[in-house]
């Protein structure tokens, strides 16, 4: 059963968001979505009185697990995806809308997929476990989306990584030592 995307959003979507969602969703294996029934765009999360978050006005999505008879679905706010103030936040945001919703609906995904449908992972290893999924299959959409710069750049992607690890070791460690003076 393919998953419905209901846009119940005010704001002006960019033009191929639907398509970008089921890219997203054809990526990841047809049996982690089992049970998933609907993908739904607000323009923000609405407050529910089994949430207790202190700023849920800026979450940009939230998992519905299964409720009695309701099927899990996911609720993905539009607006924190793509602010409206400042000319460069919007210019940032419209540049990045599609990895950012891609990578929204593989943590959502993930969660599901950790909490209905995979066993034998504790609740202190849900994090990671999430983590590490979303950045698999983040990583498998981006090359499939990828075009001639992609290509371009894939055989310098590991010296690129490398020099992001050091520089984050780096920061890192200059963070430590500030804290200690």
């Amino acid at each position: 059963m393919p998953i419905k995307t209901e846009n119940k959003s005010t704001l002006k979507l960019p033009t191929q968001t639907e398509r970008v969602i089921q890219s997203a969703l054809d990526t990841v294996p047809v049996e982690h979505l089992r049970g998933l029934s609907r993908i739904v765009l607000v323009d923000y999360i609405i407050p529910d009185s089994r949430i207790s978050i202190p700023s849920i006005s800026e979450l940009p999505g939230l998992y519905h697990p299964r409720v009695g008879r309701d099927q899990p679905w996911i609720e993905i706010a539009v607006s924190v995806l793509l602010p409206t103030q400042g000319f460069f936040k919007r210019l940032a945001a419209r540049l990045n809308y599609k990895a950012n919703l891609a990578g929204v609906i593989f943590s959502l995904q993930a969660q599901h997929y950790y909490l209905t449908l995979s066993h034998g992972i504790k609740k202190h290893q849900y994090e990671g476990a999430i983590r590490s999924y979303m950045e698999k299959y983040h990583d498998l959409w981006r090359e499939q989306q990828g075009g001639w710069r992609s290509r371009l750049f894939k055989p310098f992607r590991p010296y690129l990584d490398k020099w992001a690890r050091k520089l984050r070791t780096k920061y890192e460690a200059e963070q430590k030592r500030r804290q200690a003076n």
